[in-house]
């Protein structure tokens, strides 16, 4: 892919509502989190869903997002903010900071995978999982 191409990519992902990227980006993310615990080998599905929840959950994914926070690039923190100030109303169950972390972090993902940035999702994971007892 040319780097016009890559403009391009990020011009169009970047016209789309903060929400709308993390729509996406929460499935970008669930999904890693699933292929990586089933890789890691084959467990009753409720024992998955159990692992997964730990990192596919509003805190879960607040705290994935500070792990990376150092190492994101300002385009990537400027997306994040994105979606961190998007007007959304957490459930009475999650801490609002919490929840407008996650919901930065979803952003960033779609973000990038509209960006067609598979390597950098990876990378982001990757440092996301490291550590990890689960992992």
């Amino acid at each position: 892919m040319t780097e016009e191409q890559r403009a391009e990519m990020r011009r169009e992902a970047a016209t789309y509502s903060p929400l709308t990227l993390a729509y996406l980006g929460d499935c970008v993310y669930e999904l890693l989190v699933r292929e990586m615990l089933v890789r890691k080998g084959n467990k009753p599905n409720g024992k998955l869903h159990s692992e997964a929840t730990k990192f596919v959950s509003c805190k879960g994914q607040s705290d994935a997002f500070l792990r990376i926070e150092g190492i994101l690039t300002e385009e990537e923190i400027a997306v994040f903010k994105r979606g961190r100030n998007a007007h959304s109303v957490p459930n009475k169950n999650n801490d609002a900071d919490e929840y407008r972390r996650a919901t930065g972090l979803e952003t960033l993902f779609g973000y990038l995978r509209l960006c067609g940035n598979d390597e950098r999702i990876a990378e982001l994971f990757k440092e996301i999982i490291k550590d990890c007892d689960i992992f």
